[in-house]
């Protein structure tokens, strides 16, 4: 017919088909693997952030997002804000979920 391309001729057996249950064992140790490596720590993480946030009280120091140490202020319960001390006479209003860390008494004075 052609001649560039020689004629193919189809097979007399025909190919094995493939059987679904080896597909739905991949996708479960996919979804397991998923589960176990990603949502799971994930999710571990967000539950000890809020232990943090619900824990926060006036004269801790803290880190926030931004890298600013202070000490808290005031904390508002009713709105999601705390107001840090900086240094002496200055203030900043932030987020609760702003804080990163909590850090140790005494570690404004050593810094």
């Amino acid at each position: 017919m052609s001649l560039f391309i020689s004629t193919a001729h189809a097979a007399g057996v025909p190919s094995p088909a493939g059987g679904g249950m080896e597909m739905i064992i991949m996708l479960a140790v996919f979804g397991l693997v998923f589960f176990f490596m990603i949502y799971r720590p994930q999710a571990k993480r967000v539950k000890e952030h809020k232990s943090l946030m619900s824990a926060l009280t006036k004269g801790d120091e803290v880190l926030t997002q931004g890298g600013i140490v202070g000490k808290i202020a005031k904390v508002s319960d009713e709105k999601e804000f705390l107001v840090i001390s900086i240094s002496e006479g200055t203030e900043v209003t932030v987020q609760k979920g702003a804080i990163s860390a909590v850090l140790p008494k005494g570690t404004m004075k050593s810094l």
